[in-house]
């Protein structure tokens, strides 16, 4: 089974970056697609990013689109999100995911239950 492990949140102003960084271990040949979801006090979570285990054509949700940055590096098992231009809006627990599949359709990218390993979150706080 694969385990996901979440660092970087914290705060930052409106405007600001901040780079967050997921591990993962376990079996290499189930690391798959890897995602980024975050979740907002009082809203259901939300797809951010989704990376294929390859690294090419990453997916984007259009809140983040042109702003965020998913990249990957398969010789550290780890995913990464660069958010810029960061706005209130952002704040939210981030959560790292494990795709089912290693390169998966786009129907498929963006829906939770897709995943079948997640991490515990890391708190991003956007200040004014």
């Amino acid at each position: 089974q694969v385990h996901l492990a979440e660092s970087g949140g914290g705060l930052v102003q409106v405007g600001g970056s901040l780079r967050l960084s997921c591990f993962a271990s376990g079996p290499t040949s189930e690391i798959n697609a890897l995602g980024w979801f975050r979740q907002a006090p009082g809203k259901e979570r939300e797809f951010v990013a989704v990376i294929p285990r390859s690294g090419d054509g990453p997916t984007y949700s259009a809140s983040v689109k042109d702003r965020f940055i998913i990249s990957r590096d398969n010789a550290k098992n780890a995913v990464y999100l660069q958010m810029n231009a960061l706005k209130p809006e952002d704040a939210a627990v981030y959560y790292c995911a494990n795709h089912r599949s290693p390169s998966p359709h786009s129907t498929v990218r963006a829906s939770p239950e897709m995943y079948w390993s997640w991490g515990q979150g890391t708190q991003v706080t956007v200040s004014p």
